[in-house]
């Protein structure tokens, strides 16, 4: 009989890619998600029965120890970018990770992979950086065996980055950003996946990862390059420092004061103490160049799935070139 993987979160963004690629592998996939009915896209990445949905409650005992029921290796991609309800920071990045990792072990399981972040560090300002490092810290206390992955800005068909401000592109002349100075290397998904099912398959040896693109950029330089995908002329605005934390206190505020019946998905207290530091790889840490990938470049990518963003979204060319002809 083939092997199995759990992969927790496995049809988000990172996940469906890795769940795609264990599928070619020949293994059988357990996607185990809070809601199954949603996650039924993942089936037909394998034969009939091969990658199957299961209902699971990172933040529940019996629900983690059910989905992961025989299986071979696990995989953690369940993270947050924002709070809201009950999944808040330590409950899904800190608790949620551990309780993976002390099942894992307590079942036997051979092998897991562990999705972190680039900034990952116990002593960060953002909660969301330590979080993230408090769950590293629990996987490695259970599973000190497993592979870490700290991916820095994903990008990919998907994304809530890139898709995000190309959409703010077409609404008016201006695009602010807030930290636009700040550095970031971006990372296509599927290189990221890539990396995950080495440390599946055993050809990573253990250890923590920090993934990023061949590229080290400014947002702001991002944002000139996505525009110029998109075909679009708009003017970038940084937003300062102390415009950005009003809006992000006010906003954060009417979060509360609605009991999240208005959650702020545009720009948190703690989002914008990330900002202030840049997103990039550490010298000297583990990357890609040990696990044998070569990443992708975002102009490779990129047009891929930002055309429709473009005026005249997948006739964008055509029409600019039959203007030029006119001319």
């Amino acid at each position: 009989m083939s092997k199995l993987v759990t992969i927790y979160g496995g049809s988000g963004f990172v996940g469906r890619y890795i769940a795609r690629r264990m599928a070619g592998e020949g293994w059988r996939v357990r996607v185990a998600v809070r809601r199954p009915n949603e996650a039924m896209f993942v089936k037909p990445y394998g034969v009939v029965g091969q990658v199957e949905p299961v209902l699971c409650n990172i933040r529940d005992d019996a629900s983690v120890a059910q989905a992961m029921q025989g299986a071979d290796v696990v995989v953690n991609c369940v993270g947050v970018l924002n709070e809201l309800g009950k999944n808040e920071f330590p409950a899904v990045q800190a608790e949620g990770a551990e309780r993976i990792a002390r099942l894992a072990a307590a079942q036997g399981v051979s092998r897991m992979v562990h999705l972190s972040s680039i900034g990952a560090d116990a002593e960060a300002e953002s909660e969301y950086s330590r979080t993230k490092a408090q769950g590293e810290s629990g996987v490695l206390q259970h599973m000190p065996g497993a592979v870490i992955l700290r991916p820095s800005i994903i990008f990919g068909t998907e994304d809530q980055f890139f898709n995000r401000f190309a959409s703010m592109a077409r609404m008016g002349p201006f695009l602010p950003l807030v930290g636009a100075e700040t550095q970031f290397q971006p990372v296509y998904v599927d290189d990221v996946a890539q990396a995950a099912v080495k440390g599946v398959l055993g050809q990573a040896a253990a250890g923590v990862y920090e993934l990023g693109g061949p590229e080290v950029k400014t947002f702001r330089t991002l944002m000139q390059q996505m525009l110029e995908v998109i075909h679009r002329r708009r003017i970038i605005l940084g937003v300062p420092l102390f415009a950005a934390k009003i809006m992000a206190g006010v906003l954060d505020i009417v979060k509360f004061v609605s009991f999240q019946l208005f959650p702020n998905n545009i720009l948190t207290r703690d989002q914008l103490k990330s900002l202030r530091h840049d997103n990039v790889v550490s010298d000297g840490a583990l990357s890609f160049k040990e696990l044998g990938i070569e990443p992708t470049t975002l102009a490779s990518v990129l047009p891929e799935y930002l055309w429709k963003f473009r005026p005249s979204g997948q006739y964008d060319d055509i029409q600019n070139s039959a203007n030029n002809l006119r001319t």
